[in-house]
């Protein structure tokens, strides 16, 4: 999806802003990547680059739109306000830093997201590798179920243990992903149908893949089966379950019997 073009910039809504801010530094992040590469710099280089120069972009772009917005940001100091006001932008500028500094790999994203009074407002997951950004408004249209046995996707390089619990109860075929945003999109997009994770996470990595899962009427919560909630103090989130509403009580009967 193309970042809408309907309305003056200083005009845009929270959603158009949502889905332009992830696919525009998204495409920048492509062209810096590009470029990074073409010159033989180091991974380590491609890596900071890119995460210095999409919170810049985002934040900048907040700052001029929506002065009166929290912004709370992976790669941002602590923004105080985000405790005192309604509407809080949470924002992971750079999500799978690791794969975007890997030549040809695809798996990773771009989150922003707007969370006021308990609920999401708008948000937007981008892949830029692949050309897609997915969003609340409109929301993505889940495709239709396509098989029997699950596929349960989860990180490159370790299973966790609520991942590993459920794929043995419900023999599901794994899938492996870097960013929590791409594995999230994969549920979203039907090419896989459940995601668990559990032992670390940050309030950054799941918001916006959260929200976009929500719009698209999949299962999300906690592993505990209860729902997830931003903005809090703390901004350790750390599990996650998206999954087909068809699978939700078998994943978390899985875990917890």
């Amino acid at each position: 999806m193309d970042p809408p073009d309907a309305a003056p910039r200083g005009d845009e809504d929270d959603a158009h802003l949502a889905v332009r801010l992830a696919t525009e530094a998204g495409r920048g992040l492509v062209t810096i990547r590009q470029h990074l590469e073409s010159s033989g710099a180091h991974a380590w280089q491609v890596m900071d680059g890119g995460d210095t120069s999409s919170h810049r972009f985002i934040t900048d772009e907040l700052t001029r739109l929506r002065p009166d917005d929290a912004v709370l940001s992976e790669e941002g100091l602590e923004d105080p306000r985000r405790f005192d006001v309604d509407r809080v932008w949470i924002v992971d500028p750079l999500d799978g830093t690791r794969e975007f500094g890997e030549p040809g790999r695809h798996d990773w994203a771009v989150h922003v997201a707007l969370w006021a009074e308990g609920a999401f407002v708008a948000a937007a997951v981008s892949l830029p590798a692949i050309g897609i950004t997915l969003a609340t408004d409109p929301p993505p249209a889940l495709p239709a179920p396509q098989r029997e046995r699950p596929r349960l996707v989860t990180s490159r390089n370790r299973a966790p243990y609520a991942a590993a619990v459920v794929a043995t109860a419900l023999e599901a075929e794994p899938v492996r992903l870097g960013s929590a945003g791409a594995k999230a999109m994969s549920v979203v997009l039907g090419e896989t149908d459940i995601y668990v994770h559990d032992g670390g996470m940050y309030q950054w990595d799941s918001a916006a893949p959260a929200g976009v899962a929500l719009a698209a009427g999949l299962h999300v919560s906690r592993v505990d089966g209860s729902p997830m909630v931003f903005n809090e103090r703390d901004p350790w989130l750390p599990d996650f379950i998206v999954c087909r509403p068809e699978w939700a009580r078998p994943v978390l009967d899985a875990l917890w019997g």
